[in-house]
């Protein structure tokens, strides 16, 4: 499966803990982020990430893209709900795309870790008729 993994700055933290979490999972899946936070997590987990540039420098209209062409099976958006800063990906995009495309997208920790628990026991296997 295609993962894109994306984090606002203030749950950056939290996406490095997720992903040293479920790292035995991740590891067996292909892994996109948007720059930072691909960085971010190379560094505490050794998973080989394929990073487009920063979110505010169109990284997040690089995962978009990919979304758009169906090549992105599963999004972690770890968002800042309340007050997102200027700068950060826009998540009414991605999350819109994800709608209109069918793609598995979690905005909290909890549906990211039921969504890749999910993975895990085989219940994505669906995406592969999207294909």
């Amino acid at each position: 499966m295609n993962i894109g993994l994306i984090a606002h700055d203030s749950k950056k933290r939290l996406m490095q803990n997720f992903c040293i979490a479920y790292r035995g999972i991740l590891n067996k899946n292909q892994l996109f982020a948007t720059g930072t936070t691909g960085r971010l997590i190379e560094e505490v987990t050794n998973l080989s990430i394929h990073k487009f540039l920063t979110g505010h420098l169109g990284g997040d209209q690089q995962l978009c893209a990919q979304i758009e062409h169906n090549q992105i099976d599963l999004v972690i958006f770890l968002r800042e709900a309340v007050n997102p800063l200027a700068h950060e990906p826009d998540s009414d995009n991605i999350c819109k795309l994800c709608d209109m495309y069918n793609i598995p997208l979690a905005t909290n920790l909890a549906t990211a870790e039921l969504l890749i628990k999910s993975l895990e026991r085989g219940d994505m296997e669906w995406r592969e008729i999207y294909q």
